[in-house]
């Protein structure tokens, strides 16, 4: 394979990509968050299933499903097509988006569990997966006066960083880079008492391994560790797309952490059970889920 030095691929790709990354934030940006939606998800749709990084989809999706038939598989993949281009055609809107406000977009459900960890005084964990459009989780703790720092992973591009990052400000709160400094700032705002927000359904290579989908997948177990360590409330949030650019944003109840003494055994028996309810997440909306990540790979190492 040709790899291209990473010289030129600093200083003459990655300005063009952002060049391009800006193009289309403006173009979304301009047109009305309703028109921006659609449009995204037919770009996405009519190009995303004959790129190559679908095969990892369909991979996946006969991992997960191995009882539905090519035709279903192929509806599914279609769908999360549509739900990516619509979440980035509706990133540059996420200043705008009220939850829970009067004009309907985003229905919230669960709100006093948000509450809750306002007014308990005490450190707190959010948690979600790649599901709907799972930029605005954030969004409804943030407006009920919850501020969150998120985990996150850094653009390689340094300037297309700066996008990402300009489309998060809406969302109160640090943006925390993964890797070894961001471990350190999660302790830190654990320690402070500030609430973490974490997408917890990607792989992580040195995890642990954990059920998913009948089968154990390497598991960030960082959620379970923290909230062991400080004695932290978990809540759920789980964001549905209902139609378009409309959602349903749902927290949850706390979850009963199972503490038995035994760390290692309870870290991994709390994150089976996060990894169960997001598994029941996504069988609710298959198509609204990223299956491009390397879930299920055939060697676990890799």
């Amino acid at each position: 394979m040709l790899r291209i030095p990473k010289p030129l691929n600093r200083y003459l790709f990655h300005p063009i990509e952002a060049v391009a990354a800006v193009v289309v934030y403006t173009v979304f940006r301009i047109l009305p968050i309703d028109m921006a939606s659609a449009l995204g998800g037919w770009l996405s749709r009519s190009i995303g299933p004959h790129l190559g990084i679908s095969g990892r989809a369909e991979k996946n999706l006969k991992a997960a499903f191995p009882e539905k038939s090519n035709t279903e598989i192929g509806v599914i993949i279609r769908g999360m097509w549509d739900n990516l281009g619509r979440v980035a055609a509706e990133y540059p809107h996420l200043s705008k988006i009220v939850v829970g406000g009067e004009d309907g977009r985003v229905e919230l459900i669960g709100g006093e569990y948000v509450d809750l960890l306002r007014e308990d005084n005490h450190a707190g964990i959010f948690f979600s997966a790649h599901l709907g459009n799972w930029e605005i989780v954030p969004l409804g703790a943030t407006q009920r006066g919850v501020p969150l720092d998120r985990v996150y992973r850094e653009a390689n591009n340094r300037l297309v960083e700066w996008l990402y990052q300009h489309g998060r400000a809406a969302v109160e709160g640090a943006l925390i880079p993964k890797g070894p400094s961001g471990a350190r700032a999660l302790l830190k705002a654990l320690k402070s008492g500030r609430h973490l927000a974490m997408l917890v359904d990607q792989k992580m290579n040195d995890g642990i391994p954990v059920p998913f989908f009948g089968r154990d997948v390497m598991t960030a177990p960082a959620l379970a560790e923290l909230a062991l360590r400080y004695d932290c409330p978990v809540v759920p949030a789980r964001i549905t797309r209902l139609d378009g650019a409309r959602f349903r944003l749902q927290a949850l109840a706390p979850l009963d952490l199972i503490r038995t003494g035994d760390h290692q055994a309870d870290v991994a028996a709390n994150m089976a059970q996060i990894n169960a309810l997001i598994e029941q997440w996504v069988r609710d909306t298959p198509e609204q889920w990223l299956w491009l990540h390397n879930r299920w790979p055939d060697d676990p190492a890799t």
